[in-house]
């Protein structure tokens, strides 16, 4: 089960703070010669700030190929956990590794913070957490003062605490296996470079992640096959891969528990389609990092995010695109009839309608 957690009562007790620039460009590092003091009116607006992108999140902890003692991360943040006043030393440790590990041309340098967060509320108890926020761009913004009697506009350059790029929170949780890890990259291209070369974690393999997993395989691979079906059956409507998906779909909306062999005899049934899945699946795992579970019971949270990522549209080469509401694109064959037109040489789509609602 997925661990409750409750920001409301935390408060940062400390910031280290880094310009992290890039080696490959002559861009150096400077980290703070001291932990920056923060205003005790302050500490609960700035861990909201600085915790805000922290939800729903999919969970993380730490890995390491030979033991979890020679983690460079995990043993920065299990130091800090143990005396607040390794903050600064192994804040700059970490500033350091992420400015070691920022080679690759497309990394932007940018500005970090690493804070110590206590009070995080996890299943009930109160613990400490350590937020890294990365933020590789700056905004305009502007600040009104008084002056002299009279009042006055500036613009400065600062961090839109919407708009951090990457972010990390290790919460001081289960620390035996690896920590419980949230961890983001806006930016997506890099995230291979932030999560598993920076952080080196791997996603914590519980309920919603391989409901998550499975259920979106599933989709991907049912869309994908239809979509490449024989020739022989090129007869087929365009909403038949879309149908193949939502029957795999039902497949985890009835079923409390997932068993691969189970799925694989209802869903997939020829022999050819269980070993194109199983391919698929071998890909999926060499791109996260671990092998995925045969059976887990299913979170139905998880199972209605990825139905909804099944495809409502159909985009024709002709330059036509009609839109589906869900009611209809799960029985398209109602108002939709597909068929062949012998003198145009071209497939058609009919559609049934009693008036037209558009104003």
């Amino acid at each position: 089960m997925p661990v409750k957690i409750r920001f409301t009562s935390a408060a940062a007790a400390g910031l280290v703070l880094a310009k992290v620039g890039h080696p490959q460009r002559d861009e150096p590092l400077q980290t703070s010669k001291e932990v920056f003091t923060i205003d005790e009116n302050d500490e609960m607006t700035l861990a909201a700030i600085f915790l805000k992108p922290f939800k729903n999140l999919t969970a993380h902890r730490f890995s390491h190929h030979s033991s979890l003692d020679q983690h460079e991360m995990m043993t920065y943040a299990g130091a800090i956990f143990d005396s607040e006043d390794g903050l600064l030393e192994k804040g700059c440790d970490i500033a350091k590794r992420l400015y070691s590990k920022s080679n690759h041309p497309n990394i932007k340098s940018g500005d970090l913070c690493i804070s110590l967060i206590k009070d995080i509320e996890v299943d009930g108890e109160f613990i400490q957490g350590l937020c890294i926020l990365k933020s590789e761009s700056v905004v305009p913004f502007l600040s009104i003062s008084t002056r002299d009697g009279d009042l006055e506009l500036h613009t400065e350059q600062g961090i839109n605490p919407d708009k951090i790029d990457k972010g990390c929170l290790i919460l001081n949780h289960l620390a035996t296996k690896g920590y419980y890890v949230l961890t983001f990259d806006r930016t997506g291209s890099d995230s291979r470079f932030w999560v598993r070369d920076f952080l080196g974690v791997v996603p914590i393999a519980d309920s919603p992640f391989l409901t998550n997993k499975y259920a979106n395989m599933a989709v991907a691979f049912m869309e994908k096959e239809k979509k490449e079906k024989p020739a022989a059956e090129d007869d087929a409507p365009p909403w038949d891969a879309s149908n193949a998906a939502r029957d795999a779909i039902t497949y985890f909306e009835e079923k409390e528990k997932f068993n691969l062999g189970e799925f694989e005899e209802e869903v997939l049934k020829t022999p050819e389609a269980k070993a194109k899945f199983a391919e698929h699946r071998s890909q999926i795992e060499e791109e996260q990092g671990q092998k995925l579970e045969d059976s887990f019971e299913i979170s139905k949270k998880d199972v209605t995010k990825a139905k909804k990522k099944i495809r409502t549209a159909m985009k024709l080469d002709t330059g036509v695109e009609i839109r589906l509401k869900p009611a209809l694109a799960a029985k398209p064959e109602q108002l939709l009839e597909h068929g062949f037109d012998e003198e145009k040489k071209m497939k058609f789509i009919k559609i049934y309608f009693n008036e037209d609602l558009a104003e």
